[in-house]
């Protein structure tokens, strides 16, 4: 499953006035007014599945209430052109009258949302219910960047709670209407690496950490350390249990996202800082599939510099090759996002309009030097490796 996808960002930021703004990354890079374009850029491509769904903040009204305006003339218009979505149903944030991630209302609620969707597109088959779980939490309620902008444990593992059990909510809820739908669930792969032996008990325990949205989601049982941190920050017996006994596991593909920040430097004072690149996609990748045995699918990866993009491209493709080679059942890989984006060099968090060079195509929907690397590989090597053929595709 060769793919791309949509930016759709859409955390609020605090401004340095003390104002709060809804970032909306589909806004910013022009997805409104180029969305038929864009679509016709992906087939260019090659490529049939695309990452993407409907602004979740602008489409779910209140309580029953939805705006099918624009997923209507999307959701069609990819029908007609044979591109495959793959359903991103929440990316970083929710609507206003939700608040925030903290709200306990918000599984619930995003479930009914969930259901309305998938009942109103019957057609659909691949689902995001919840994108980067990890990430979502700890850039919201641990360091304090978006929507509810916390800093604290019990915040972030309010947040985790909330956004892992609205994830398997919305997968009951899209099974109730469609048996057979596939949930690829993309959260961002990492490792942790101690500067110096002192370290290593902190590097350990982030470690541990990066697996706890994806454990409660698959119902995986964590670690002593782990269960003491949830039930220490507020988490109960009874909801921990919750997901053990309501996982949807078996509809899911574990989608993987790699970026050369993913891999950070454990510090004595216990904070991080990226090492680049040391194990790569390859490793990691090999850990969570021991971890959970299920089907991967890369979902994401880019790089900040157009120059270096195909060949990272190339190496990213070759890590995921070699893990399919070597017997991980690996079924996609996903080059993200289909343009350039706008501030996500400072993680949404300025809002300055610094075009980021990630794209297969810039935004003037010129393409880069990754978008035809990017098109090279899908036709070398789409008949070699099973796409549409793949029984995932056809059984569902």
């Amino acid at each position: 499953m060769f793919a791309t996808g949509i930016e759709n960002s859409y955390p609020t930021i605090q401004l340095p006035d003390g104002s709060t703004k809804r970032v909306d990354e589909m806004e910013k890079c022009g997805f409104y007014r180029h969305w038929e374009e864009d679509f016709h850029l992906v087939r260019e491509l090659g490529i049939e599945f695309l990452r993407f769904g409907p602004p979740y903040y602008k489409t779910h009204l209140g309580p029953g209430r939805y705006d099918w305006e624009f997923s209507d003339l999307t959701f069609h218009k990819l029908k007609k052109m044979g591109i495959a979505p793959i359903v991103d149903l929440c990316h970083f944030g929710v609507p206003d009258w939700i608040g925030s991630f903290q709200n306990r209302d918000f599984p619930r609620l995003f479930a009914e949302y969930a259901g309305a969707l998938a009942a109103r597109y019957p057609w659909l088959k691949f689902f995001t219910p919840i994108n980067e779980i990890m990430i979502a939490a700890r850039f919201s309620a641990s360091f304090g960047w978006w929507n509810e902008r916390l800093k604290d444990d019990r915040s972030f593992v309010n947040a985790l709670h909330n956004l892992a059990k609205a994830n398997v909510l919305a997968m009951h809820s899209i099974l109730q209407v469609h048996p057979k739908a596939i949930f690829i669930l993309s959260e961002a792969s990492e490792f942790n690496h101690p500067i110096n032996p002192s370290c290593t008990p902190a590097a350990y325990a982030y470690n541990q950490r990066r697996f706890l949205s994806l454990d409660l989601t698959f119902g995986h049982p964590v670690s002593f350390d782990m269960y003491e941190f949830l039930m220490d920050n507020g988490m109960k017996r009874e909801e921990y249990h919750w997901f053990c006994n309501n996982h949807r596991k078996q509809h899911c593909i574990m989608g993987t996202d790699y970026y050369e920040m993913n891999e950070q430097l454990v510090l004595s004072d216990r904070s991080t800082t990226p090492s680049g690149e040391i194990f790569g996609y390859y490793v990691i990748t090999h850990q969570y599939f021991d971890r959970y045995h299920l089907p991967v699918m890369h979902t994401e990866t880019n790089l900040p510099d157009a120059e270096r993009a195909p060949s990272w491209i190339r190496k990213e493709w070759a890590n995921a090759h070699r893990l399919r080679e070597d017997g991980v059942p690996l079924v996609g890989f996903t080059y993200y996002s289909l343009t350039d984006q706008v501030d996500w060099d400072s993680a949404l968090v300025g809002d300055n309009g610094n075009v980021n060079p990630l794209g297969l195509y810039d935004l003037n929907r010129k393409i880069r030097p990754a978008g035809e690397t990017y098109r090279e590989i899908i036709r070398e090597w789409r008949d070699i490796l099973p796409t549409q053929s793949h029984s995932l595709y056809l059984n569902c």
